[in-house]
């Protein structure tokens, strides 16, 4: 367990260093805004703005998350197996059980949210119960437990929360003149200034959103291979919800699977070629790779 515990020390350093940099961002769009529209409290704005923003998810991330998957409460006569192996991966990883709810939707697909361990929730699509076998499926269950377990759904949460608040900050920084009165009309370069913090600092956060997302995936998919005590039952799975995305790749995925994307075992509806660069979750090559490569 060694490697798993350097791991977890590896996520929480770089969580801090997700953080800085969020903050970072936010602080350089508000002086440039301060600077081109000559208003310095909109530094102090916007670091209030995104403060509120991180509290207000940080308490309501799992209603949020379970509202926009539009999840139910899972029936533990329906689904007593799910209730069995949830139990019993809670329990070895010292974990309280969290609770459990089912997404009424073919592509399989699961995900972990909550504020803490005690409020965490595991949610599962009907089509991956249907397509994986029970040790596929636990196995999953212990990745999404490997997310509970780093508190991972917290910084999933603050990072595409902030990251959106750095894209609103980017636009009122383009807008500037109407909220804040504009700057001086010989300063022409206002615009251009504008229009470049507009485009660059959102661009900023999401490759910083995008880096944590999939690093976070690594260490849920080694925690739940060193859970179950072996790595092959998880890139089973995985390789099965990778065949299973030719049958929805044509179609276009809603605002609400865009929005929870990031938070899924697997992103069903993952981009090819140069738009893989922005991809929430590692190739499932490189995953399985990971997972059935024998530790040195």
């Amino acid at each position: 367990m060694a490697t798993l515990y350097t791991q977890q020390d590896k996520n929480v350093r770089k969580t801090g260093f997700l953080m800085a940099e969020f903050l970072c961002l936010i602080v350089v769009l508000g002086y440039f805004i301060s600077y081109y529209y000559n208003n310095p409290s909109i530094v102090y704005i916007a670091l209030v703005f995104a403060m509120g923003m991180n509290i207000f998810s940080y308490w309501y991330s799992d209603r949020i998350a379970l509202s926009l998957a539009r999840a139910h409460p899972a029936d533990r006569t329906q689904y007593p197996d799910l209730f069995r192996s949830v139990e019993n991966l809670s329990i070895t990883a010292g974990l309280p059980m969290p609770r459990l709810y089912i997404i009424t939707d073919s592509a399989p697909n699961a995900f972990a949210t909550g504020r803490s361990h005690r409020t965490a929730v595991v949610a599962v699509t009907r089509g991956i119960t249907e397509i994986l076998d029970n040790n596929e499926l636990r196995s999953v269950l212990a990745h999404e437990l490997g997310h509970v377990k780093n508190r991972d759904m917290l910084v999933s949460t603050i990072a595409a929360t902030v990251g959106g608040a750095i894209a609103i900050l980017a636009e009122m920084a383009f807008w500037g003149g109407a909220f804040f009165g504009g700057g001086d009309e010989e300063e022409g370069n206002n615009f251009i200034g504008s229009l470049a913090m507009m485009i660059l600092a959102p661009f900023a956060a999401l490759l910083i959103q995008m880096a944590v997302s999939r690093s976070r995936e690594y260490l849920a998919d080694q925690h739940g291979k060193h859970l179950v005590g072996n790595g092959n039952d998880l890139a089973s799975a995985l390789q099965k919800l990778e065949d299973f995305k030719p049958k929805v790749s044509k179609l276009k995925p809603t605002a609400r699977q865009d929005a929870s994307a990031h938070l899924m075992f697997m992103n069903m509806f993952s981009a090819q070629g140069l738009a893989s660069l922005f991809a929430t979750h590692p190739s499932t090559k490189s995953r399985i790779e990971k997972l059935t490569t024998k530790e040195q």
